[in-house]
């Protein structure tokens, strides 16, 4: 088991920052895969952000390439978003997600989900 605690998310404005943060507890070790996703209102959730604890290779959705940057620190078994030039299409619930296998955009290759910090950008 795995348990993963959001937290940072706030109103802020646009071009504004944030920096979220996802504290994992539990079978870490046999996750490796961490991810953030987002859902807004009446859309599906999607993917934003990977990153594995044992090897610091990214990946980010096209929308917010060059914008956020996904971080960890294995000692505090915590990874961090870190969310600049913020839009409002950037609304919306994010998630931290743990998995191992499969594809890192894929929902179905994370096992564990946090219960979602909401980030809402105003214009």
């Amino acid at each position: 088991q795995v348990q993963l605690v959001e937290s940072g998310g706030g109103l802020v404005q646009a071009g504004g920052s944030l920096r979220l943060s996802c504290a994992a507890s539990g079978r870490t070790f046999s996750n490796d895969r961490m991810g953030w996703f987002r859902q807004a209102p009446g859309k599906e959730r999607e993917f934003v952000a990977h990153i594995r604890w044992s090897i610091s290779i990214t990946f980010y959705a096209d929308s917010v390439k060059g914008r956020f940057t996904i971080s960890r620190d294995n000692a505090k078994s915590t990874v961090y978003l870190q969310m600049n030039s913020l839009k409002p299409e950037d609304t919306a619930v994010y998630y931290c997600a743990a998995g191992n296998g499969g594809s890192y955009h894929s929902e179905k290759s994370y096992d564990y989900w946090g219960q979602g910090t909401q980030v809402i950008v105003s214009s």
